[in-house]
């Protein structure tokens, strides 16, 4: 029994130290912030937008997962953006605490089309924890407290044509120290991710809709997933109300999601505030009532740029 408690411990510690340095997301993008997953967008738009995201994963199972983040970008002068992000992650005796400091360069293809190219550069560190405190019985004299500090690197670009914008992002350009792991784990990092989205405004002054997907792949085991979205845009005397949904699956099980999630949220005035609700497919639901994220924000209104690369890419 002892020696089966050991080696679980080890496998999570070893789960542990092989996490991808990672944002946990969860469509909190959705929240009209993709900065979140592509640096390049830091500085477009909106002078300085502020969004807090909680989510709390498989409510109704102990220590399930959960997350808090803080995100913060401006523009910077008239062609150049940056932005922070901080977030805290649990899950049960697991957890990592990582910071995200990004700037992105805007250029003009062409004002006739609305022709834009932007890159963005992040650097980010990131802590590993696995708590052995609250192990009891035999298993509790396995070590102390594991911890793991990381630093890495991540690049984008961004390309926008007038209401069509499309983004490239390699995460985690450094691979792990070879020299620190034994166990035979993967040490590449690596994340690749595309995100597309149209801008869809003819038919009517007060509406849009927007159509949107990301995909991303892992590098270490080949893994990928995608999320479908769809969002619609109304406006309203001082801003605007949205509802949208989100359908997530891995790539090679395309007609089985893992999640299908609804989401609504509204900006007045300077305020900006959503709600998602995701109902997970597989067999997790029979054990949970879903996941819960809440976003609330402050958008501040600059003067806005002389630069038409970094003005908003939306009309509302």
């Amino acid at each position: 029994m002892r020696k089966i408690g050991v080696i679980v411990i080890l496998f999570v510690c070893n789960q542990l130290f092989s996490q991808e340095v990672n944002l946990p997301q969860y469509l909190n993008y959705m929240g009209d912030n993709p900065f979140v997953i592509t640096p390049a967008y830091a500085g477009i738009g909106t002078g300085l937008k502020i969004r807090v995201n909680g989510l709390s994963q498989w409510i109704g199972v102990k220590n399930a997962p959960d997350t808090q983040s803080l995100s913060i970008e401006s523009r910077i002068g008239n062609r150049f953006g940056g932005g922070l992000v901080v977030f805290n992650d649990s899950n049960g005796n697991t957890s990592q605490q990582g910071a995200k400091v990004s700037f992105a360069s805007h250029l003009t293809l062409s004002q006739f089309n609305d022709s834009f190219f932007s890159f963005g550069f992040s650097y980010s560190l990131t802590l590993f924890k696995i708590e052995t405190g609250n192990f009891t019985g035999p298993d509790s004299s396995v070590g102390g407290d594991k911890n793991l500090t990381l630093s890495n690197f991540d690049i984008s670009f961004l390309y926008r044509l007038n209401r069509y914008s499309v983004s490239v992002i390699i995460s985690n350009l450094l691979d792990k120290d070879d020299t620190r792991y034994t166990h035979g784990e993967p040490l590449e990092l690596r994340r690749y991710s595309v995100y597309n989205s149209y801008i869809f405004n003819r038919f009517s002054y007060n509406l849009e809709l927007e159509p949107s997907i990301l995909v991303e792949y892992y590098e270490s085991d080949k893994r990928s997933r995608t999320d479908l979205n769809l969002k619609l845009r109304k406006r309203t005397n001082d801003g605007y109300l949205w509802v949208g949904v989100s359908y997530n699956f891995l790539n090679d099980q395309f007609l089985q999601p893992n999640s299908v999630a609804p989401i609504v949220g509204l900006k007045k005035g300077s305020l900006y505030a959503s709600y998602g609700f995701g109902v997970n497919t597989n067999k997790t639901q029979n054990f949970n009532i879903g996941s819960h994220m809440i976003t609330l924000g402050f958008d501040f209104e600059r003067k806005q740029s002389l630069a038409r690369c970094t003005q908003k890419y939306y009309m509302f």
